[in-house]
């Protein structure tokens, strides 16, 4: 695939801030040469990034998810291997060129031409995605908008060969009308073109969710939702708890889909005073583990501070990727 590019240790060494007697993840990771080398690899986890904002701009969002991939790895790549972080388990494919979508989209002029580039960035998340899970491995997809949940999903579906369910974090259902591609209606497409079977949602804001998708929700016995509103008074352990009846409706068995829009005063697409924690976000990361997830996407990040938002996402990933403590 021409618009893949795969990443090799020297490609991330500039990540890399090395010290005498320690040893950072990047000087640890595995690389591949091409998609057919995962069949032989020994690792669970296949991480790759999406550089881009296209889907976020033609949904009139805020520009600037396609720094979060280069953001998560300056962390990622040195957090310490140590007994409780081993990176034996995943290796980093690489990154979906998207420099010439992103130059195409510099040069639109209607919010019709971006959902065609987005089309183009659709194909090739979902190439991507197939091959991962075909070979029995579990993606971890970082940055770009949420307009790459319908890659992720489409790209699942067609590796299993049956629709799958998805758990969605997030301040919004993204179920807007199709009419054009943008990243807040990939799960409308997918739902439309039946590689989405069950969609739970945790977290919904009630102030920004149109009744016509409230409609369209209700009439649909497999969507279900919570709003961020139910959450708020209640203590941690319940929290969970009623995470866990969102993780039971998509039958413990999903793609996991994370918004950082849903994280409060977190630098994303659609920044929130009001939202979940960080630390909310990793015990949903870690419940969800005790599930069959299928993939994890960490998406609308817009980093402004690069060391705190590229800090949480490394936080996110390597919770979700370390091996349960015996």
């Amino acid at each position: 695939m021409e618009s893949f590019d795969f990443y090799t240790k020297d490609r991330i060494t500039n990540y890399i801030n090395h010290r005498k007697g320690e040893t950072k993840f990047g000087e640890a990771l595995q690389f591949v040469k091409n998609f057919e080398e995962l069949e032989t690899t020994d690792v669970d986890y296949v991480i790759f990034g999406i550089p881009e904002d296209i889907g976020v701009r033609g949904n009139f969002g805020k520009p600037g998810t396609s720094k979060a991939w280069s953001a998560f790895l300056n962390s990622f790549c040195n957090i310490q291997v140590n007994k409780y972080n081993q990176p034996e388990n995943c290796l980093v494919l690489g990154e979906i060129n998207c420099s010439s979508f992103m130059k195409a989209s510099l040069a639109t002029y209607t919010k019709f031409e971006l959902g065609e580039i987005v089309q183009e960035i659709d194909e090739q998340v979902a190439m991507v995605v197939e091959k991962i899970v075909s070979y029995g491995k579990i993606p971890v997809i970082i940055g770009g908008g949420h307009n790459n949940a319908y890659g992720n999903i489409k790209g699942t579906s067609k590796a299993l060969d049956r629709s799958i369910h998805v758990l969605n974090v997030d301040a919004h259902t993204d179920l807007r009308e199709t009419d054009y591609r943008h990243s807040g209606n990939g799960f409308r497409y997918a739902k439309e073109e039946e590689y989405l079977d069950r969609y739970a949602m945790v977290g919904i804001h009630k102030n920004y969710t149109p009744q016509y998708i409230f409609d369209y929700m209700n009439a649909d016995k497999h969507i279900k939702y919570s709003f961020l509103e139910d959450y708020l008074h209640l203590t941690t352990i319940e929290k969970l708890i009623k995470f866990k009846k969102a993780t039971d409706f998509v039958r413990n068995q999903f793609g996991l889909e994370i918004d950082c829009d849903s994280i409060k005063n977190f630098d994303s697409s659609a920044m929130t005073p009001s939202g979940f924690g960080v630390n909310e976000i990793r015990s949903f990361i870690k419940l969800s583990k005790k599930q069959k997830v299928l993939y994890l996407h960490l998406c609308e990040a817009s980093p402004e501070n690069n060391t705190m938002i590229g800090k949480a996402l490394s936080y996110f990933v390597s919770d979700f990727i370390r091996e349960e403590e015996k």
